[in-house]
């Protein structure tokens, strides 16, 4: 099963995320798109240390290097790639990863039948 989040237009790389929701476990949480060196990748929009949204601002979700995904509460640092926390108190944890694909100029949330 697929949910559309965004085109594929919508997300430059390195540019601002796309932000949607999605249900996990019968709750609503917020979930974010980030290309990255012309991957998408998406995650739950939950820091690995404290369960906060990571951006400020909507969409903005990279570092000033434009590099690492950065926790707008207190600096964790991410692997935009993998979800990895490289520096932070959270070092070492992951945030969670969403399955995503991009299809007929399209980008979709590949949803398990058991999420």
């Amino acid at each position: 099963m697929r949910h559309l989040i965004c085109t594929v237009a919508e997300l430059t790389d390195g540019g601002e995320a796309r932000r949607f929701e999605l249900d996990l476990a019968g709750e609503r949480v917020p979930a974010f798109a980030q290309r990255w060196q012309g991957q998408v990748y998406a995650y739950v929009n939950r820091c690995a240390h404290i369960p906060i949204e990571l951006d400020w601002n909507p969409g903005k979700l990279l570092d000033d290097s434009g590099q690492y995904l950065i926790c707008a509460t207190h600096g964790a640092l991410y692997a935009p790639d993998s979800g990895e926390c490289l520096a932070g108190p959270c070092a070492g944890q992951r945030l969670r990863a969403l399955a995503v694909c991009e299809d007929g100029g399209n980008v979709y949330l590949e949803i398990e039948s058991n999420e």
